[in-house]
């Protein structure tokens, strides 16, 4: 009986990641299949390097970028072929993201919440970190204007900016609702809808400022 109920909750768990994946298409962000912590073992992700930099939090094939779609029937067959994938996002196509610790996220949220400013999808990834989805920048003319990260190296802090990275052209984030070593998971404080997303800029600045807010 014990073995049934627990088959039960890993069929529920990988129905609701193909299911995140479906809606993520359905409001046309692009999805890839990413690596996850294996069921069992005493490994921290599914991939084959060993010591890997980003548990969990990664994509499953080097070639994510040109992949990465909102067809359906990929989507579909994706997670029929990897069922416990966890999601990755693309960045710096349909949106941006903003990525600080949890501490300067909560002070932002609190800022946003009192002068009423615009706030777009903000998500927890593990309790450590939250991320503020934001109109993207695409490619500025003025490559000084932004600066991206990825999630699989030593990810770049900006130097004025301690704690905060951006998420832009060439880079990804991992979506609700992955699971993450250790018991985390990421999860939507403030889930997507359709409406227009926020001016990065503006965001920017309250993001900064709650950075340094954070430290002191």
């Amino acid at each position: 009986m014990l073995a049934v109920s627990g088959s039960k909750k890993q069929r529920a768990a990988r129905d609701r990641m193909a299911a995140a994946a479906r809606e993520y298409a359905d409001l046309g962000w692009p999805c890839f299949p990413g690596a996850h912590p294996p069921a069992g073992g005493d490994r921290a992700c599914s991939c084959d390097r060993i010591g890997c930099p980003d548990p969990g939090a990664h994509p499953v094939s080097a070639a994510w970028a040109h992949q990465a779609s909102v067809d359906a029937g990929t989507i579909e067959r994706w997670w029929d072929e990897r069922p416990q994938a966890n999601i990755i996002l693309p960045t710096g196509r349909v949106f941006d993201v903003f990525d600080v610790p949890a501490a300067a996220g909560t002070i932002a949220l609190d800022r946003i919440e009192r002068e009423h400013l615009p706030v777009g999808p903000v998500a927890s990834f593990g309790g450590d970190r939250h991320l503020f989805f934001v109109a993207t920048r695409g490619a500025p003319v003025d490559e000084d204007e932004w600066w991206s990260c990825h999630l699989d190296c030593s990810p770049e802090d900006v130097a004025e900016t301690p704690g905060m990275r951006w998420h832009c052209r060439d880079s990804y984030v991992v979506a609700p609702p992955s699971i993450l070593p250790h018991g985390r998971e990421a999860s939507w404080l403030r889930p997507p809808s359709r409406d227009p997303l926020p001016d990065p800029l503006r965001l920017l600045e309250v993001l900064s400022d709650a950075c340094e807010d954070a430290l002191l």
